[in-house]
């Protein structure tokens, strides 16, 4: 099984900051960038630094004030503020879940699309909207459409048109949904509504149930398009 690069780039002119990267022909992403747009002019090289190696009583002075910078930074970390706290057993084993491309990790429960119809109600579409097609004034992007569209000049990027495994949607939703209460859902819940929003992309049936095991075998309509890493520093595993 190929290894993706974590962030895939694309061949195509870049457009400016923000714009949507195009596909080329076949719809095909390579891994690393190949830029055809000029690269903006290099700023100007700093004034180069003075030498830190000091002798005698300035040296000293230095170390001293280095030293109690970074006490002050300690300090402004201190527990006394308040901020943060350490996390819980049941927070560390739900959020440490290392989902696998082939299903590896994937922990028990299940879900339909009728049943995360709700949760996605409740849960999801303030942000993507009720029928996942991306909220309003772009608070949340599009989840649903854009198939046949990534190898033309504007190509849609969603769940259903460039994600390559639905268990990478499992995770991702699992790890860092809903947007303002990360892990709040169970891993039921969970698999609901990756079926839902599967279910709105016509990838599964609305009463199909994915679980452990059944996940792993729905097929994304862009798994082929995306090519191995073949930087020298990925390894033979990812260069097959």
């Amino acid at each position: 099984m190929p290894t993706l690069s974590a962030v895939p780039t694309f061949r195509g002119p870049v457009a400016g900051p923000g714009a949507p990267p195009r596909a080329n022909p076949g719809g095909r992403f390579a891994a690393c960038p190949v830029l055809s747009a000029p690269a903006p002019a290099c700023p100007p090289r700093p004034a180069p630094l003075r030498r830190w190696r000091q002798s005698g009583r300035n040296g000293s002075s230095s170390v001293l004030a280095i030293a109690l910078l970074g006490a002050a930074t300690l300090m402004a970390q201190s527990p006394k503020y308040g901020v943060g706290r350490a996390p819980t057993a049941e927070e560390i084993r739900t959020l440490g879940l290392t989902v696998a491309p082939d299903g590896t990790g994937l922990p028990d429960g299940s879900g339909t699309a009728v049943e995360g119809r709700e949760v996605f109600a409740s849960r999801c579409a303030k942000c993507h909207g009720a029928k996942g097609e991306g909220g309003e004034g772009g608070v949340g992007p599009a989840l649903v459409g854009g198939q046949g569209t990534l190898n033309t000049p504007k190509p849609r990027k969603t769940v259903g048109s460039f994600w390559p495994y639905a268990t990478t949607v499992w995770d991702y939703i699992n790890r860092a949904m809903p947007f303002n209460q990360p892990g709040l859902l169970s891993h039921s819940e969970v698999y609901a509504v990756v079926s839902y929003i599967l279910y709105l992309n016509g990838i599964v049936g609305e009463s199909q149930v994915l679980n452990a095991k059944t996940l792993p075998k729905v097929r994304m309509p862009n798994r082929d398009g995306f090519v191995g890493d073949p930087r020298p520093d990925v390894g033979r595993k990812g260069r097959n």
